[in-house]
């Protein structure tokens, strides 16, 4: 069945060219690093910057899994009226970012990547109306040579989340989208394409993307967004390629890069469990989360006492849990939540600590003379269906050193969770979007 959607695909989207190397036959292979590598703040702020970044992006996600119904969008009739749809994420609640270049002769920029949405954007001077300061120079179009407009009435328009119409169908001024953020961030522009260079690896000729010229927030240390969802405008559906994989290396290294990997050179060995990818039951417009079925919580050697339709999606598209590379902490539903921190509070033999200075609300106080690595916390086990993910403790604790104390690296939310990139460090995760399986096994990841 994902063989013959790909098909479908194909024949309705008009794929990228590839001009990639002979030396790149076992797939492609990008670095992937930190957002706060190439900022300031370290320590304590770090974490409470993190703790602020995964709140708004669950809030994000959450606003535009469970809208009502597909945004309000205006297609080009000949007037200009921009396409517009609300987009999934937060700008500014970055992650990981990529380090790839735009046009010809190639511009060099750092991007967001984002397991959350489709959109692949940058900042352009077009002239630009409005730009948030980027650490790149703004791509001009008219300096390079590939760059093209797409049409109002082109298939990679239509592919837009938006319900099309046929007002839509003037092939002049260009397919105007704006896509807006829950933060109150967004960017305003025309969807083109034009050569994208990602690293040394692979040049790849026609990639569509948002070249926004009206753009309001900012997007953490980069000039713009590389979507990786499930929709077709996205990174891997554009280049279709049928796997990738990740590796993020440990969240308080902020000097060691983290591997992506494309195509072929995805792989896993065969110890490696897997687990469904579920489709929201809502429809298109919300499947473009990489939702999970996550079946109960194990702390030590106890199963936590949680329903387990805390973590299902409903027939009407909420809740449910999804794997993101923008989220820093793991977001528990709030029942969840509860009950995993009175689990954890119970079997940690240490006075509770504040932990407001880090954005935790669950922490633990160092035993005198000693530092917060010296707090023993239990095991914690994830169990999603077809296998069972056990997290090392420097998965599951934050420690602050200067204030002595541990916390759990865990957040609580409302309405839906997400499985963050802290629980995901030091684990090689692989993404099969052929058969619809997440895949997963501990790995140094910078031995990759």
């Amino acid at each position: 069945m994902a063989s013959k959607r790909w098909l479908l695909l194909c024949l309705l989207l008009p794929l990228p060219f590839f001009a990639v190397p002979s030396n790149t036959g076992r797939g492609i292979r990008l670095e992937l690093t930190h957002v706060d590598a190439r900022g300031s703040l370290a320590g304590a702020d770090r974490v409470r910057r993190a703790a602020e970044r995964s709140h708004r992006r669950v809030n994000g996600l959450l606003a535009a899994a469970t809208a009502p119904s597909a945004p309000t969008l205006r297609s080009d009739d000949g007037g200009g009226g921009p396409v517009t749809a609300a987009a999934a994420v937060h700008a500014s609640t970055a992650t990981y970012l990529v380090d790839l270049a735009i046009g010809t002769p190639p511009l060099a920029l750092t991007a967001v990547l984002d397991t959350g949405s489709d959109l692949i954007w940058t900042q352009c001077d077009a002239p630009c109306r409005r730009c948030f300061p980027q650490p790149a120079p703004l791509y001009a179009p008219a300096r390079s040579a590939t760059y093209a407009n797409l049409s109002c009435g082109s298939k990679l328009c239509e592919a837009l989340p938006s319900p099309r119409s046929s007002r839509c169908s003037a092939p002049e001024p260009g397919c105007a989208y704006y896509y807006s953020y829950g933060d109150g961030s967004s960017t305003d522009g025309v969807l083109a394409t034009d050569a994208f260079t990602f690293s040394a690896a692979a040049t790849v000729h026609g990639l569509a993307f948002g070249c926004g010229t009206d753009n309001l927030g900012g997007t953490d240390n980069s000039s713009g967004l590389v979507g990786m969802g499930r929709g077709p405008l996205s990174l891997v559906s554009q280049l279709g390629v049928t796997r990738f994989s990740y590796c993020f290396t440990p969240f308080n290294d902020t000097t060691t890069s983290s591997p992506l990997f494309l195509g072929s050179s995805a792989r896993l060995s065969p110890a490696a469990k897997s687990t469904p990818f579920l489709l929201n039951p809502a429809g298109p417009r919300r499947s473009s989360y990489y939702y999970l079925s996550l079946e109960g919580i194990t702390i030590g050697d106890t199963l936590l006492p949680i329903d387990p339709a805390v973590f299902q999606l409903t027939a009407s598209g909420r809740g449910g849990i999804i794997i993101d590379s923008g989220t820093t902490f793991t977001a528990l539903e709030e029942r969840a939540f509860v009950v995993l921190a009175r689990a954890v509070a119970a079997r940690v033999a240490r006075p509770l600590a504040s932990g407001a200075h880090l954005g935790l609300s669950l922490c633990f106080a160092a035993p005198e003379g000693r530092g917060p690595d010296a707090v023993g916390v239990p095991r914690l086990v994830l169990h999603f269906d077809g296998g069972d993910m056990e997290l090392p403790r420097a998965s599951v604790v934050v420690e602050d050193k200067v204030a002595g104390v541990a916390c759990l690296g865990v957040v609580s939310a409302r309405g839906m969770s997400v499985l963050g990139s802290m629980q995901q460090q030091n684990m090689h995760f692989l993404y099969d979007i052929e058969r619809d399986l997440l895949s997963f096994e501990p790995a140094k990841c910078s031995d990759l």
